[in-house]
């Protein structure tokens, strides 16, 4: 049986059918654990307490089910990022809130999240399009909140990509190490996001 519970089973709440999700969360478990590529159909089917045959009841293929993970935990880290920081004018506590929801979001859903930047080599052709678009949409928008703090002369960056790719990594790599045990996602949210300022030789107000 599954046993993934909290923020990251709540990615799913909306799939109306008990089984479907079942197996989505056994899967997401069994590719942070062992990998896409050890993990077998029979490995998501006992997990979730089902037979081998169950998965393609509700999903084509493994590869379906990792599509359809890192397309629901990308766009919801996008999302909650442009919902957070929408409304907010100052250059600085734009891009402290951007990275304090980012770090904070890869802390609290570290399972999906880890899977979402270990496992993208194994997602099908025809669907990893839509990955990238999310990814580029991603990084775009933290380019503009960067280029709008040099404009208004909030920040200063040498060098724009480096900047871009060193802020980005700071929040992915949590996922990496992080076990929810020490700091919560929240405090590392926090000392992320005053990171990111000194990056940038702001300070915020």
């Amino acid at each position: 049986m599954a046993e993934l519970d909290g923020p990251e089973s709540d990615l799913w709440a909306d799939i109306a059918h008990e089984s479907s999700r079942r197996l989505l969360l056994a899967a997401l478990e069994s590719f942070a654990a062992h990998g896409y590529n050890a993990t077998t159909t029979r490995r998501i089917g006992e997990r979730a307490g089902m037979s081998p045959a169950a998965v393609y009841m509700h999903y084509p293929s493994k590869q379906a089910l990792l599509f359809e993970i890192s397309r629901t935990g990308h766009e919801a880290v996008l999302r909650d990022v442009q919902n957070a920081i929408d409304g907010i004018a100052s250059p600085k506590d734009r891009l402290w809130t951007f990275m304090h929801v980012f770090v904070s979001w890869h802390a609290r859903n570290h399972t999906v999240a880890r899977v979402n930047q270990y496992e993208l080599a194994s997602i099908p052709p025809e669907h990893f399009g839509e990955i990238r678009d999310l990814r580029d949409r991603f990084e775009a928008a933290l380019m503009a909140e960067l280029r709008a703090g040099v404009e208004s002369g909030d920040f200063v960056v040498a060098d724009m990509d480096v900047t871009l790719l060193a802020l980005l990594s700071l929040g992915i790599d949590v996922a990496r190490w992080y076990t929810g045990r020490g700091k919560s996602p929240d405090e590392l949210g926090r000392a992320y996001a005053h990171l990111a300022l000194t990056l940038v030789s702001a300070e915020r107000e």
